[in-house]
């Protein structure tokens, strides 16, 4: 397997007044990733959804006529998101989006699309008190690898990767590489995530990704207020920086953050590193704690 260059987006959350205009925004991101030389480009965790006041009609929008306006926009978003992946001749993780499924619910969801335009899903599993209680979000489907000319890779959606047998799921499938787009709109809340990404790739021996939402906007009863910087986070052991960051954006700026990662390193590790987190995760896990007896 080649090395991949990864392109993770810092996205400036901003007031398109159409799907069109939103996907001019996309294509003009993605043409500077291709030409950066990024063969997979991943965007934030409800990224599109700074199209909800403009598809509503007003802004702000209330909470619920901003998910509504979504969801009867999403086959026309989806369609866009993969127009802009074959344009750009990338594989691409456009953030996700909010859709509605036969059964009536709304989960939020990630397609990840191949640069000929054949595209896959993960849902989130895990929703925030935002997403369960005042949007009505639901769990979707229970963790899936994807493969790419990279090999296996993950996708764990901002709070699914708070848990760890979430993204262990995908690693013990053979994801080498997890991506976790996230939207956080408190340093709180991009701390999480990010202490979590570099828990999971300790843990497993494995890269993850992370990429959020950045700006103010007033406008949107979703994504009002975005923090965070993207970050590329690997293993704490040999061939790998002492801190176990492979590369991390500037906070708050609007950037592509681009990464070059080889997955013979994350073998490597496993095989030879001075630690073996990847093969000693306890089998079966641990039982339920008992208390312990004083004497």
């Amino acid at each position: 397997m080649t090395a991949l260059r990864l392109a993770l987006m810092q996205y400036p959350v901003e007031r398109p007044d159409s799907v069109a205009s939103w996907g001019a925004k996309l294509d003009r991101w993605l043409a500077e990733a291709r030409d950066q030389g990024a063969g997979l480009a991943m965007l934030p965790e409800y990224a599109c959804v700074e199209l909800g006041s403009a598809l509503a009609g007003r802004a702000p929008a209330g909470e619920a006529e901003e998910l509504a306006a979504m969801v009867e926009a999403a086959p026309r978003i989806l369609d866009r998101m993969r127009e802009a992946a074959m344009a750009a001749g990338l594989w691409l993780l456009p953030g996700t989006l909010p859709q509605r499924d036969a059964d009536g619910a709304v989960r939020n969801r990630a397609p990840l699309i191949a640069p000929d335009g054949r595209l896959a899903f993960q849902d989130k599993h895990a929703m925030t008190r935002f997403e369960a209680e005042r949007w009505g979000v639901t769990a979707g489907a229970p963790p899936r690898v994807f493969d790419t000319p990279w090999g296996r890779i993950g996708i764990s959606i901002c709070y699914d990767s708070e848990f760890p047998d979430h993204v262990r799921a995908q690693v013990e499938a053979g994801a080498w590489l997890i991506l976790a787009p996230s939207c956080t709109d408190t340093p709180h809340g991009f701390n999480r995530v990010r202490v979590s990404a570099a828990a999971r790739a300790l843990e497993n021996q494995c890269f993850v990704a992370v990429s959020p939402t950045v700006g103010e906007a007033p406008w949107s009863a979703a994504l009002d207020r975005n923090r965070g910087r993207a970050a590329v986070l690997g293993p704490i052991d040999r061939g790998f920086p002492e801190d176990g960051v492979i590369a991390e954006g500037v906070p708050d700026r609007p950037q592509w953050l681009l990464a070059d990662l080889d997955p013979a390193r994350i073998a490597t590790v496993r095989r030879e590193g001075a630690v073996f987190n990847h093969r000693d995760w306890p089998a079966g896990r641990f039982p339920a704690a008992t208390p312990a007896a004083f004497a």
